[in-house]
């Protein structure tokens, strides 16, 4: 019995640090946001002298932040929508044909597309962009985040449905079941748990991800939110406050996100799995 209360006891104290480690950060970003420079560089952990709310204003004036927020929500929620579909049908395909004989070397292929370094494929992608038209252009940013998220999709996608048992699969066709029907009506359901994992995943990537939006994305209007981040920063000098409100503008749409698939995690295992 104490060894249980004291793993208990650990395992709360853990949380708590935890908690901690998580919400001070934030906190710390949320007071800067409304000081000024001086407070920031004098007494960067007090709390301002006097709150300065227009500091979101300049935020929004220098940064677009609403504009580049509204950017980003597109991409990523495109990002996310194509990359979830394209990679459950190729798990899907992978899983359930193995008797097909480049099901296994596909897999294979994208197993390896993991480890690819993004920056490896920045000139490449740059260069195809130019000779195409397609500097600035969502779209093309879009099918660049898919592409690189699709590896780790189906790596994800099809270690789950390997672990679903095939004898749903055998009812549902004796019942009549299509391929297509089968995973719409019976393994995405059972599939919700990863697929909300992977669309997290996905999406926080395509909504912070600098490296490409930079590379292919020069005109202000079609900043995402970390390229419009850099109008903040000068040659010899940065607005702190404002943008450290701007940092906590572009954070809400990500911690809606999180709630929302969180609780799908939590309500979607095995749901509808199993008939009779």
């Amino acid at each position: 019995m104490k060894s249980r209360k004291w793993k208990k006891i650990m395992l709360y104290v853990v949380a708590v640090i935890w908690l901690l480690a998580t919400i001070i950060p934030l906190l710390y970003v949320f007071i800067s946001s409304f000081k000024t420079n001086d407070e920031m560089y004098r007494s960067a952990l007090n709390l301002p002298i006097q709150w300065k709310i227009e500091n979101y204003a300049v935020a929004n004036e220098l940064g677009h932040s609403f504009r580049s927020i509204g950017n980003s929500l597109l991409v990523a929620i495109s990002t996310t929508i194509i990359e979830i579909i394209v990679a459950m049908m190729a798990a899907y395909a992978i899983s359930r044909k193995r008797h097909v004989f480049f099901a296994r070397h596909a897999y294979m292929l994208f197993v390896i597309g993991v480890m690819v370094p993004i920056h490896s494929t920045l000139i490449p992608i740059s260069s195809m962009a130019a000779d195409w038209g397609l500097k600035n252009n969502f779209g093309y940013l879009v099918l660049v985040y898919v592409c690189f998220n699709l590896a780790q999709g189906i790596f994800l996608f099809t270690g789950f449905l390997d672990s679903v048992s095939r004898e749903i699969d055998e009812a549902a066709i004796i019942d009549g079941c299509s391929d297509f029907r089968l995973l719409r009506s019976i393994l995405l359901p059972i599939c919700k748990p990863i697929i909300a994992t992977e669309a997290i995943f996905s999406f926080i990537y395509a909504y912070g991800e600098l490296v490409f939006s930079l590379t292919l994305i020069s005109e202000p209007a079609k900043y995402t939110v970390p390229r419009a981040m850099l109008s903040f920063w000068g040659e010899f000098s940065a607005q702190m406050g404002p943008q450290y409100a701007f940092i906590i503008l572009s954070v809400i749409p990500v911690v809606i996100i999180y709630v929302l698939f969180h609780n799908q995690i939590q309500s979607g295992v095995m749901s509808g799995a199993i008939k009779g």
